[in-house]
């Protein structure tokens, strides 16, 4: 049985670009499927096609059992969402923009002033709820925005970077949100940069490059394709490191790797905390002096640049997608016109 939201052979154009090359999804009601993937991929070009932004050119998809084509009234009004860049309404009031977005979804008055100021509570805005939005820093648009897309608790969530431009603990409570509504019941499609994110919140992960899904699972099954566990060494001095990597080359299972500017020596191994002490052990046997050693798993950051051949963007490169994002927008104005 199809999820809650279900796209099969997605394919998306914009010009000579390939946006979306058969891509497949499926999102189980009450999960969240995080969809990696870098600049220019695909992400936010899917998010659109399954919100009824943009037309695919081929291909179908579902959400909450309604055809995004055939009935996209229907869908609208099934779905929340939040895109890359806060849309709200500068001349209004952080608690009028709330207001309005609950009277357009035919809350009456009384309910939308009610909730309006339960999701400004929420997100931390009660102190400016009354000021302007355009006085709002880049971060409180931000809040503003997911807290319009929650007005109504939909059935299903779409969020594109949500916490992109978030503090550290204004993120930490959009996560206990979203885990809030999922445990609720919701289904939630996010798109996200911050590795960290997705780990945490995913049920399942999609990672998505040039158009295609590339690779797709849980956490834990995308990590175990990128091999097995990691000694990381790092030495009290740049001088030791030869001989450092000369140890960790005789206990470890493949090529020693070495950041010179932070003196850390990185080896796949097997046999976890036992070989771990017989690292130290020769090491010390050697008297190399070490500032940190640990045992760790693989990261989705390994997953990422194992996957695309490269680290996921940073923060300041995500405003958007390359030509995703951009065409994406362009071809929005033509459906419009």
């Amino acid at each position: 049985m199809p999820g809650a939201i279900h796209a099969e052979g997605l394919v998306k154009h914009f010009g000579d670009v390939r946006a979306l090359d058969g891509v497949d999804l499926d999102v189980p009601e009450g999960s969240v499927l995080g969809l990696l993937g870098p600049n220019g991929a695909g992400k936010t070009t899917a998010v659109r096609v399954l919100t009824t932004l943009l037309r695919p050119d081929a291909g179908r998809a579902e959400v909450a059992g309604l055809d995004v084509l055939q009935h996209p009234n229907e869908v609208r009004r099934s779905i929340g969402l939040s895109g890359q860049f806060a849309a709200v309404d500068e001349y209004l009031t952080g608690r009028e923009n709330l207001q309005m977005v609950g009277q357009l979804y035919q809350l009456s008055a009384r309910d939308a002033k009610a909730r309006a100021g339960a999701l400004l509570e929420r997100f931390n805005l009660a102190d400016a709820a009354d000021r302007t939005a355009k006085t709002y820093s880049g971060g409180m648009r931000r809040r503003l925005d997911l807290a319009a897309a929650l007005v109504v608790e939909p059935p299903v969530m779409f969020m594109d970077e949500p916490t992109t431009g978030l503090d550290p603990r204004n993120r930490q409570a959009l996560w206990d949100v979203i885990q809030e509504l999922v445990k609720g019941g919701t289904t939630l499609l996010l798109t996200t940069q911050y590795l960290e994110e997705a780990d945490h919140l995913a049920h399942d992960i999609c990672v998505i490059d040039h158009g295609r899904v590339i690779a797709r699972g849980t956490s834990d099954e995308l990590k175990a394709r990128t091999g097995g566990e990691r000694v990381e060494v790092v030495v009290h001095q740049r001088d030791e490191i030869f001989a450092a990597s000369e140890v960790l080359g005789a206990l470890g299972q493949g090529e020693v790797t070495v950041a010179d500017h932070t003196r850390k020596l990185t080896v796949p191994v097997s046999g976890g905390a036992r070989l771990l002490a017989d690292v130290i052990r020769d090491l010390d046997e050697r008297g190399i002096a070490i500032d940190d050693i640990g045992l760790r798993r693989p990261t989705l950051d390994d997953v990422f640049i194992s996957l695309t051949g490269h680290a996921a963007e940073t923060e300041n490169g995500n405003a958007t997608e390359g030509g995703d994002g951009k065409a994406a927008d362009d071809a929005v104005k033509e459906t419009a016109q």
